[in-house]
């Protein structure tokens, strides 16, 4: 006869989680929440508006999705526990492993849901913009902003992320002098915020015929997608709006006419253009987001500036405000200066899985 007893006993772990996990989400309230958004889109005219039709739509997607992940566990659980009833009856060893699986597969989905329950910030479940410039170190700098570039792609399409390339502007040689891409997605700038600062690559470079190793640093700024205006007030007297031609491959309405626009924000300094759509009216629809976003990153970051006078001044980490330091040469890790943690092995960063290296750090945490 197979011993059940630690199953059962695991079991009932994972139903108390997911019990904590309906009471962190509140699931009773996204109940209501999404009869409301459902008779709002059943209501005449409601897509009239469009923009707000689509947030309204995303808001009911995404309290479907909780509700239907939670429930979704509950009757696994329930399945669960009769696949080891039946195990336990028949003395069936061969379930051992299935049941061990689907344990694995239940905690991890629990714990991207408690994950998901700490982003409770002002602006964690919104959209985010993410700005990449390269810094001190010419080519090589940008070409590893472009080798960022790849690999925060690569991890957002991972997560399930939209990403959409907002403006780019190529390096002399090699590699990107900056880019900034728009992040589509349920808790992307929560996600992603905690990535904002200075990245340091350390190597041996490609680009030297004396295979010297240099340094490398580029710079990622990430801000939330603020949907309606808000708190945010956007004076057009406090505006500089240029249009120029905007570059690339040519096309229909490209390099012929100035579809490009770029906003100076005069109190801020807060500079945001765009390019990528056909359209100038697009391009300035997207660059008012993209200064939107500017803004409430401008109005959280003085928020903490505020809390840290109260707190007291930290100490500055060396080496200026990188966040953390890719070292290829003379060894191979990932040091976060946040934390003082070191990952050794980084193969996977150096393959351009940023998911990875996520994962890698979080153990060693």
């Amino acid at each position: 006869m197979i011993e059940t007893e630690g199953f059962r006993q695991e079991l009932a772990s994972v139903r108390e989680k997911i019990a904590e996990s309906a009471v962190s989400l509140n699931i009773e309230h996204l109940r209501e929440q999404l009869v409301e958004y459902q008779e709002d889109m059943a209501s005449p005219g409601f897509w009239d508006d469009m923009d707000r039709a689509q947030r309204v739509a995303t808001k009911a997607r995404n309290a479907e999705n909780h509700i239907h992940q939670v429930e979704g566990l509950s009757s696994r659980a329930d399945d669960l526990e009769v696949l080891i009833d039946l195990a336990e009856e028949a003395d069936d060893r061969d379930s051992i492993p299935e049941i061990q699986k689907e344990f694995q597969e239940m905690n991890k989905e629990l714990e991207t849901i408690r994950l998901t329950t700490l982003l409770s910030g002002e602006y964690d479940a919104c959209n985010a913009i993410l700005s990449l410039h390269a810094g001190a170190g010419g080519t090589e700098a940008q070409d590893w902003t472009q080798m960022l570039y790849r690999m925060y792609t690569r991890f957002c399409e991972r997560m399930g992320f939209q990403v959409r390339e907002l403006d780019l502007l190529d390096g002399d040689e090699a590699g990107i002098k900056s880019v900034t891409m728009e992040v589509n997605g349920e808790y992307a700038y929560g996600f992603m915020k905690s990535e904002r600062g200075v990245h340091r690559l350390v190597r041996i470079s490609p680009f030297d015929a004396n295979a010297r190793r240099h340094t490398s640093f580029a710079s990622l700024d990430v801000a939330p997608v603020i949907e309606g205006d808000g708190e945010i007030e956007i004076r057009n007297e406090d505006l500089r709006i240029d249009t120029y031609r905007a570059s690339g491959a040519g096309g229909q309405h490209v390099n012929r006419t100035d579809s490009a626009v770029r906003i100076t924000h005069i109190p801020t300094g807060i500079v945001v253009q765009c390019q990528n759509e056909r359209s100038q009216v697009q391009n300035k629809e997207t660059c008012f987001r993209m200064l939107r976003a500017k803004l409430a990153e401008l109005k959280e970051r003085e928020r903490q500036e505020t809390m840290s006078e109260v707190k007291g001044e930290l100490k500055k980490i060396e080496w200026g405000s990188q966040i953390r330091s890719y070292v290829f040469q003379p060894y191979t890790m990932v040091k976060d200066h946040r934390t003082g943690y070191e990952v050794g092995d980084i193969s996977a960063v150096m393959d351009g899985d940023l998911e990875g290296f996520v994962t890698a750090y979080l153990q060693a945490l």
